[in-house]
């Protein structure tokens, strides 16, 4: 009876050392936690800018408002009653 017990003993002290410490143990699960939250967070950000990018798009399919507010500030475009102030700041 000893005998079985000691090796039962053995078996569960041997699956639990390969929990711990083996290839796919605790250490390994918790790294690819760590893994898995960062990459959840790339994801949202990604996410968040394909929002950005699709309401862009929508708008600029859909108006002219954003075209002409693009074409304002990215080339300097003025409407002819108009007049444009530019500011530069002093030194």
């Amino acid at each position: 009876m000893r005998l079985v017990t000691a090796l039962l003993v053995a078996l569960l002290a041997l699956v639990h050392a390969e929990l711990w410490f083996g290839s796919s143990g605790m250490g390994r699960v918790l790294g690819l936690q760590t893994r898995l939250a960062e990459q959840q967070g790339k994801n949202a950000a990604a996410h968040s800018r394909n929002e950005q990018l699709s309401a862009e798009v929508r708008d600029l399919k859909e108006g002219l408002e954003m075209v002409e507010e693009k074409a304002r500030h990215e080339l300097g475009m003025v409407k002819p009653d108009e007049i444009l102030v530019q500011l530069t700041p002093r030194r």
